[in-house]
């Protein structure tokens, strides 16, 4: 009797191990489909984002002036395979080049992104000595001397800016600042002054004579007309330039999310060039960069 009492336990016992262990592998099998499953979710809405760059590479290429998207950040949507594509485009030249900016325009933009007036033009002077091949101050710069007596373990590059990020080894500037000014930010604009057909509110700041009220109505504007309206040219600066001369640069940054139905999502950013030798790809990407969610 008491055999058979012991024999009952231990079936008991592995009757709870075997639960234990079926419970185990049902947990295992359901965490393993529903990582397969955001996998290929977050993959189908990936190519689907990058089908966003694409379709913003073919429309910022028609000859059609009246027709083609605009670079100056505002949004377009449709639908791929399922998938809602949100798009925006922004065009370089209407942002801050690091590598060619006049030290005046960068220290009004400074001062319009909310910095003091002496730490906007010590920045600026920083930035023009970081980027200058000689050893020669700005009135508030700072050459190697400096960056050695603040106790820096390196000092000015005497080159040009080869990314936007390395802004944030220049004197003066720190993490957070530079996030707030990074969106304005680029090495590809190739021109000291940005374009304002294409700036932000915070770039069309810096333009002589801009004020907050006259940026949010040349945006709003802005927004209403396609590159190649004649109406355009009633848009004017502060000094009676037209907003939208100069017909943009050839580089620009794009921003696609991509949505699937259930709610999945992937954003691609990338920074393109376009045109190229005849045969060969419409663009270059110059800059890649890409998240998810599911």
């Amino acid at each position: 009797m008491r055999q058979r009492g012991i024999a009952f336990i231990v079936v008991i016992w592995v009757l709870l191990l075997l639960a234990v262990l079926l419970a185990g592998f049902a947990v295992v099998a359901r965490t393993e489909g529903l990582q397969a499953r955001h996998l290929a979710d977050s993959a189908r809405a990936r190519y689907m984002a990058e089908a966003g760059i694409s379709r913003a590479v073919w429309e910022l290429r028609n000859p059609d002036p009246l027709t083609r998207w605009a670079g100056d950040g505002r949004a377009y949507a449709f639908e791929f395979e399922g998938a809602k594509v949100s798009v925006e485009i922004q065009d370089e030249s209407g942002k801050i080049d690091l590598n060619a900016v006049d030290g005046q325009v960068l220290q009004r933009f400074l001062a319009s992104s909310g910095l003091e007036a002496d730490l906007a033009q010590q920045i600026s002077d920083a930035v023009l000595d970081w980027r200058d091949a000689d050893d020669l101050t700005q009135p508030m710069g700072a050459e190697d001397t400096d960056y050695e007596r603040e106790g820096y373990p390196y000092g000015a590059a005497d080159a040009g800016f080869q990314t936007v990020g390395e802004l944030q080894q220049v004197m003066g500037m720190d993490y957070e600042l530079f996030r707030k000014l990074e969106p304005d930010l680029t090495i590809w604009g190739g021109s000291s002054t940005p374009g304002a057909g294409a700036a932000s509110r915070a770039v069309l700041l810096s333009f002589p004579g801009m004020t907050p009220e006259m940026a949010d109505q040349l945006i709003a504007l802005r927004s209403q007309l396609q590159p190649g309206d004649p109406a355009g040219a009633t848009l004017t600066l502060p000094d009676g330039t037209p907003l939208l001369t100069g017909g943009g640069g050839v580089t620009y940054t794009v921003r696609s999310k991509a949505t699937l139905p259930n709610g999945a999502w992937t954003r691609v950013d990338a920074t393109i060039r376009l045109g190229g030798a005849a045969g060969a790809r419409a663009y270059t990407i110059l800059q890649w960069r890409e998240g998810s969610a599911g």
